[in-house]
């Protein structure tokens, strides 16, 4: 059992200045450190074209580049070397995990995958230079693995595969794009369906008018569905799922057996979060071990965060974050029944070791 934390970030102003503020956070990290280590191993199988790559992104978030630029400029680094790690287009993705499901005002999800990848940030981010204010865990550092807005909009996304990649945003960026960019199910569909995707996700989007709508994208095409349950198998693009399904098909099963007989968020909860109820996952090594669950309530603006299984979630409040008090906590801290290595804080979170 290995003691994890993630450290909360808050943030109120521009998209250049949090680039700022993300870059002296960044500076001599353990994240940046590590990452420097698994390139050396991992060599990208991808190019990255800076004027592409900007044309992209101020396309759909002129934001985020500006955030890119903060970020270069104060690590002064090389624009190439910030979009490889941060840019969220045209990168690799690896396989992991995850499940999803939503209720009666609650979207519940275990972020599963591998811990030399996890950056441990929670990040409050309220921009004044345009764009709706966030929160949720950080997913190479710009990107968001799953969150909640400011109109109660609700994202967060499933892997499904990486083959035959295209020329687009991998799922990161493209949940910060629909977090930052729309107010609700449907204009997060109508965004989904329009951005180029780089890889294989189901994308779960889910509001204040407890409309779930599971967005099934592929760098070939678009498919839209409405289901309260969502894991790693597409149900209309099935020429694109992979050859195994079986884990993917369990979770879904166990999930949906289980939703109809939720009193509550909470009992939604504890069947993600719980070890051998049949959804949380310690496959670590294979890239799908669950570290992080997610709870979001759009009506009453309220999120849940925890690290490990069998935790009880630390609790947020949006709405009064909105209107400006700061979380006084600086931390979540949890419990991962693993000793492989976090990429945020442990010195050793490289691939050499075959963990």
């Amino acid at each position: 059992m290995k003691q994890v934390h993630s450290n909360i970030i808050q943030f109120r102003g521009s998209h250049y200045n949090l680039g700022v503020y993300q870059g002296k956070e960044l500076m001599n990290s353990l994240t940046v450190k590590n990452r420097e280590k698994q390139w050396k191993v991992r060599r990208p199988r991808f190019t990255i074209d800076a004027k592409e790559a900007e044309e992209a992104i101020t396309t759909y978030a002129p934001g985020l580049w500006e955030e890119l630029i903060g970020i270069k400029d104060t690590l002064r680094w090389p624009i190439e070397r910030v979009l490889k790690e941060f840019g969220g287009y045209r990168l690799d993705y690896v396989r992991s995990g995850c499940s999803i499901v939503t209720g009666d005002n609650y979207f519940i999800r275990n972020y599963d995958y591998h811990p030399k990848t996890y950056e441990g940030r929670y990040v409050f981010y309220q921009p004044t230079d345009g764009g709706y204010a966030t929160v949720g865990p950080s997913q190479r550092i710009t990107g968001r693995s799953d969150g909640i807005n400011e109109k109660g909009l609700v994202m967060g996304y499933n892997f499904m595969h990486r083959k035959k990649p295209g020329d687009g945003f991998i799922c990161g960026m493209i949940g910060r794009i629909v977090l930052e960019h729309c107010a609700n199910v449907s204009e997060a569909v109508e965004m989904l369906k329009v951005i180029p995707h780089r890889h294989s996700f189901s994308y779960i989007v889910y509001d204040k008018s407890e409309e779930t709508y599971v967005v099934e994208a592929s760098p070939r095409g678009i498919e839209v569905r409405q289901s309260n349950v969502c894991t790693n198998h597409f149900e209309k693009m099935e020429h694109e799922n992979r050859n195994y399904l079986v884990d993917s098909e369990r979770r879904l099963n166990v999930i949906q057996k289980q939703r109809e007989s939720f009193g509550d968020a909470y009992d939604a909860f504890r069947l993600f979060n719980d070890p051998g109820k049949g959804v949380f996952s310690t496959e670590y090594r294979n890239w799908a071990g669950t570290i992080h669950t997610s709870a979001y309530f759009p009506r009453h603006m309220k999120t849940w965060f925890a690290l490990g299984g069998n935790q009880q979630p630390t609790a947020f409040d949006f709405t009064k974050w909105l209107e400006g008090t700061d979380v006084t906590s600086n931390q979540i801290i949890g419990q991962v029944e693993t000793d492989i290595p976090f990429a945020h804080m442990d010195e050793n979170a490289s691939w050499f070791n075959a963990k």
